[in-house]
């Protein structure tokens, strides 16, 4: 008896985080369909909608990923005609990425990102609740050996 409850509640927990990932995959497949980018892309345009210009690494920190991960997407966004990069030093290297009139209307209209819904949602929760959370998720990533993935 105590076997099924273990294997039910183990079950449901992967059932969860299969949810959580179709979620993710679903949202970024209608950002797609519907404003022609990804949810990278969305979180980029939003960084630079609240921020101003940023330098790609800047861009890198906001949304949680990679410099190398960033220049993909301001190029494709830059392809769409969303951002420009512009130099405003002598040194070639230094970058800074804007936007573009159409991406910052597509930054005002477009929905928050995923994650936004995360954090509304976690903010009505008590503190006890959050820290629960925290604990298991942290126990999770342990066990799938993620911990030391770099999210920057």
């Amino acid at each position: 008896m105590a076997s099924d409850i273990h294997k039910d509640r183990t079950r449901e927990i992967v059932y969860a985080i299969r949810r959580l990932m179709q979620a993710g995959e679903i949202y970024t497949k209608e950002l797609n369909k519907i404003y022609n980018v990804s949810a990278a892309q969305l979180n980029c345009l939003i960084a630079l909608y609240e921020n101003g210009p940023l330098s790609p690494s800047q861009i890198a920190r906001h949304i949680l990923v990679n410099s190398s991960t960033v220049t993909g997407i301001i190029d494709r966004l830059e392809q769409k005609d969303l951002v420009k990069r512009t130099r405003i030093s002598t040194d070639r290297r230094v970058v800074t990425v804007e936007l573009m009139k159409t991406g910052k209307m597509l930054a005002e209209n477009a929905p928050p990102p995923i994650q936004q819904k995360l954090i509304d949602g976690l903010n009505q929760l008590t503190k006890g609740d959050i820290d629960q959370i925290a604990f298991t998720l942290r126990k999770l990533t342990d066990m799938l050996d993620v911990q030391d993935i770099d999210v920057k």
